[in-house]
């Protein structure tokens, strides 16, 4: 290492009287037992300097201690500039006598053959030196092999020399130019090393981090830092006790976010709890941790998994559409106190008081002893009364305005808090800015993820603004406010309050429209299919009824007049089911709904499907579905070419999007195959249809490759049709054949496969021997086609009574085909046979004969 170091050099001595003569220094050689002259002479100097360096009355110390980079890499310091105009002065003025002069001498003192006491006071010297700036760097820099002896240094024991040393890197990787040899000299892995050590104290941690704050500037070694060793280190670092630490360790993260192909490893390593705890916490000693910790977010947040991480965590991701947009907020002032749903609080007293203090104090005929208010609508109050008292004073947005003013407002974002992200998100849904409301409409999109965000969000007052949104005359308002009532449409107390509202007329003029995109197009079939689902009224039951013997049932806590004397929206539910079903009881809308289902889009099929099959229960409107030529949609479904597909045509195809083909193409079979069911109990529409039609359509449905769950809809209208056929039509076979090849035993080994319950499973058996003992064709062979012999086996040997009757008793009949042999062989039969056997109990001669048809 010392090697590197020129063996001649030339440095200007401190109290020479004439700047012009020169010391030359020959080579110095290894020290062995004691000190040679000229180290001794290295030494003495050494002192002087020093005391003149860390003398507080030397005018040279009053140096800029805080780090200025003239190229702009790297971190900004916290520290400010204090040095006065006449301490730069005697700066400049000393620079040449000082640095040049005496920075050969340190750089030599950190050589492997110097004390280490030597070594300490060098390297502290030159990191003070380094302070000054870039000059100062660039004059430590001009000697070879000085970052090389500055690495040696972080293995050192000496807290001060680590401190030091990593010190003198932080300067050094602040300028872009001696960034990379930095990262070259190995500095990165000796501060994975020190980092490792258990015992450090906080201000090593804070050089050596900082330092990588400086080195992940570069996106070429970003990636060696996010090493498997080095970021677990980091991260726990933002748990460290020093605010210092919390803040570098916030900066390398945040650099780091900023390369999309280091956000999984990041992910795994659990940075986003770390990050979001720092950024929800309140700390006021450093601004620094929450602006490095929404950064690093945002930048891991543009992953769409990633943002749902970050939702989990309490945190909204909320555009900055401009200080100027909240301008427009014209805000009542004026008004009886109400919720932010719109919900407005009973008046207990009418009259008003002597002095007309009712009229200004408009809560004070507010009984307290009724307004139990819980937890979700007050916050949803605290953060409406917050944010417009911001935006009333012009505080939204300023501080970032003026650090943003170069970039677009249309790709920025922040983060706030779950409670205050709801409320802003519903104020800027009241604004004029088609834009803002765009963006704030998608962000609640994003937002509601699960059911307390779709509460929150109801709770907030965000529902009545979409609705009032789906009306506006800009195409990507009216998309966004769709997207977004989709989502929180999910929860079932949101979608009740969604259709009170009136969100129906909306979107069944949006379904009517033949220009409607096509993503439009499905988010309203999703709204429109989950407001009018049949089995709405079972749904309702069980989410609003009584559970375990409560009073409340599951939704309670997130129902309009739940806990609070309120003017609530029950009554406008009530009057909206009863008309739900007139408005789209209507001609034009049946025809969309018709021509959807010969659209090729699957998932559209399935909610048209859904749609139509609610208006043949709820309103008998038979002539109208019958004028639009159902019968053709229906084909159009029962007739996928995926069900074609055979398996040399899978095989062409990427597995993974042909299976989510086939289960999308089940779905929308199944839900026409329960719109068929219900309208052949009309007979009306049995006169018009071609019955051997659907059946054959059916037939081919049922052998096909989609999900088993979906063919229980398709069985029974199989059946269904099969009583209206006659037994003259001309069918290729019994339809309960195939009924009981290609729905009943595949779910009967289903069951049998998967059952927890013996019970369950016990009647599967004995159902799967009944339908083998009556001798259906090719029975047998389904069951070991369905992969049943497996978990038969597994029957006989943890089964009792009849369950192993039956099990041995499909096991014999399987066992006639000497192709199955191997499979039962496989599946252990012959020691849990044996052991029946031997045991003499119940079925052991079942068991024995099955033993013998076996090749053992």
């Amino acid at each position: 290492m010392a090697s590197t170091i020129p063996l001649h050099f030339k440095f200007k001595l401190w109290s020479n009287p004439h700047p012009n003569t020169h010391l030359d220094v020959i080579a110095v050689r290894r020290r062995i037992n004691r000190r040679s002259p000229i180290a001794s002479f290295y030494s003495t100097q050494q002192h002087h300097l020093l005391h003149r360096i860390f003398n507080p009355k030397s005018k040279s110390i009053h140096t800029v201690l805080t780090r200025v980079s003239s190229d702009g890499g790297g971190i900004v310091d916290a520290a400010s500039q204090q040095s006065a105009s006449e301490d730069r002065d005697t700066l400049n003025s000393n620079s040449s006598s000082l640095g040049d002069g005496y920075v050969s001498l340190f750089v030599r003192m950190l050589g492997l053959d110097n004390d280490p006491l030597d070594r300490e006071h060098a390297i502290v010297a030159l990191w003070k030196y380094s302070l000054g700036g870039k000059q100062y760097i660039d004059a430590i820099m001009q000697f070879r092999g000085c970052l090389n002896l500055t690495v040696n240094l972080l293995k050192s024991d000496s807290s001060s020399t680590c401190e030091a040393a990593a010190g003198l890197l932080r300067e050094i990787s602040s300028v872009n130019l001696y960034r990379e040899s930095v990262a070259e000299s190995g500095a990165i892995e000796e501060i994975t090393g020190l980092l490792s050590r258990s015992c450090l104290i906080s201000e090593v941690k804070e050089q050596s981090i900082c330092t990588l704050w400086n080195l992940s500037v570069d996106e070429k070694l970003r990636m060696k830092i996010a090493n498997t060793d080095l970021l677990p280190l980091v991260i726990k670092s933002l748990e460290d006790e020093d605010i210092k630490v919390k803040e570098a360790a916030g900066g390398v993260l945040a650099n780091l976010a900023l390369s999309k192909s280091l956000h999984s490893i990041m992910v795994e390593a659990g940075v986003i709890p770390k990050l979001a705890k720092l950024f929800i916490i309140d700390v006021e000693e450093s601004k620094v941790i929450k602006k490095e910790a929404r950064n690093a977010l945002l930048e891991l947040a543009k992953d769409e998994y990633n943002r749902i991480l970050i939702i989990e965590e309490g945190l909204v991701i909320v555009p900055m559409i401009g200080a100027a947009a909240y301008k427009a907020l014209t805000p009542s002032l004026y008004s009886w106190p109400s919720l932010p749903d719109g919900s407005e609080i009973k008046r207990n007293s009418e009259a008003p008081s002597k002095y007309g203090a009712s009229e200004l104090l408009l809560g004070l005929n507010f009984d307290e002893k009724n307004a139990e208010i819980d937890e979700i609508k007050m916050n949803a109050v605290v953060g409406r009364t917050q944010q417009q008292f911001l935006a009333r004073i012009g505080a939204i947005e300023v501080e970032d305005e003026r650090k943003f003013q170069s970039e677009s407002t249309s790709r920025r974002f922040t983060l706030l808090p779950w409670m205050d992200g709801v409320a802003r998100l519903v104020l800027i849904l009241g604004l004029e800015d088609e834009l803002a409301i765009s963006r704030a409409a998608e962000s609640i999109a994003d937002a509601s993820i699960n059911e307390h965000m779709q509460i929150s969000f109801k709770e907030a007052g965000a529902v009545k603004h979409l609705v009032r949104l789906l009306h506006h005359n800009n195409d990507s308002v009216r998309l966004a406010a769709t997207c977004a009532l989709e989502r929180l449409s999910v929860s079932n107390s949101v979608c009740q309050v969604i259709e009170a509202e009136g969100v129906i007329c909306p979107l069944l003029n949006a379904l009517k429209h033949s220009g409607t995109s096509e993503i439009l197009m499905e988010k309203t079939l999703d709204i429109l299919a989950r407001i009018l689902d049949p089995g709405k009224e079972m749904k309702s039951k069980f989410y609003d009824g009584p559970v375990n013997g409560s009073k409340k049932g599951l939704n309670a806590m997130g129902s309009p007049d739940a806990t609070v004397q309120l003017d609530g929206n029950m009554d406008e539910i009530a009057v909206s089911r009863s008309t739900t079903g007139k408005d789209v009881a209507d001609p034009a809308v049946i025809a969309r709904l018709v021509e959807i289902l010969k659209t090729p889009s699957l998932n559209l099929q399935r909610k048209a499907s859904s749609i139509l099959e609610f208006l043949t229960i709820t309103e008998p409107c038979m002539d109208i579905i019958l004028s639009v030529d159902i019968e053709s949609g229906l084909e159009a479904v029962f007739g996928q070419k995926i069900l074609d597909d055979t398996e040399s045509d899978m095989d062409d195809q990427q597995p993974e999007l042909h299976a989510l083909k086939v289960e999308e193409a089940g779905l929308a079979i199944s839900a026409a195959s329960r719109l068929l069911t219900k309208l052949l109990d009309f007979e009306q529409f049995r006169q018009t249809i071609n019955p051997a039609r659907f059946t054959k359509l059916l037939r081919k449905t049922l052998r096909s490759h989609i999900p088993l769950h979906n063919k229980d809809w398709v069985a029974a209208c199989l059946v269904k049709l099969s009583s209206l056929s006659g037994p003259n039509q001309d069918l290729d076979g019994p339809v309960n054949l195939e009924v009981t090849l290609y729905e009943t035993v595949p779910r009967l080994v289903e069951q049998i496969k998967t059952s927890f319950s013996p019970v369950a499973q016990e009647a599967a058996v004995i159902e799967l021997n009944r339908i083998i003992s009556e001798g259906v064709v090719d029975s047998t062979r389904a069951v070991a086609a369905e992969g049943g012999i497996f978990p038969l086996v597994k029957v006989i040997e943890e089964g009792r009574g009849r369950a192993v009757e039956a099990a041995l008793a499909i096991l014999y009949n399987i066992s006639m085909d000497s192709e199955n042999h191997s499979a039962i062989l496989a599946a252990g039969a012959v020691p849990a046979l044996r052991r029946i056997v031997l045991s003499q109990g119940p079925q052991w001669m079942q068991a024995l004969h099955l033993l013998r048809t076996l090749p053992t």
